[in-house]
């Protein structure tokens, strides 16, 4: 379960890194649920059109393949001018992300 929540928090971190264009960007939402054992949420929006949100539960509660399920989502403008989006769930089958720019 520990690791869940690592990857979850690397996932996020990675959504949230900088572009260099972003550099006076300001956060315009910004919702932590932070719901304990069971799980959280949170979401994002910031001024340049970054965004991301994300949430967690635990499943299969007392069972030795307890671990959260964590399914998310985040999106940006590249330096290329293009809009991404990427979609994901990150369980015991590992890191499964979904985008039209990732390959399938």
């Amino acid at each position: 379960m520990k690791f869940f929540i690592a990857f979850a928090l690397v996932v996020a971190a990675a959504a949230a890194l900088p572009v260099d264009s972003a550099k006076n960007a300001e956060i315009t939402n910004w919702v932590f649920d932070n719901i304990g054992v069971d799980g959280y949420k949170y979401l994002y929006e910031s001024s340049d059109g970054k965004a991301a949100s994300e949430q967690a539960v635990v499943k299969n509660v007392g069972t030795e393949n307890e671990g959260l399920e964590v399914t998310g989502r985040y999106s940006y403008t590249g330096t290329d001018g293009v809009f991404y989006e990427v979609t994901y769930i990150a369980n015991e089958k590992g890191f499964q992300p979904q985008g039209v720019h990732l390959p399938k």
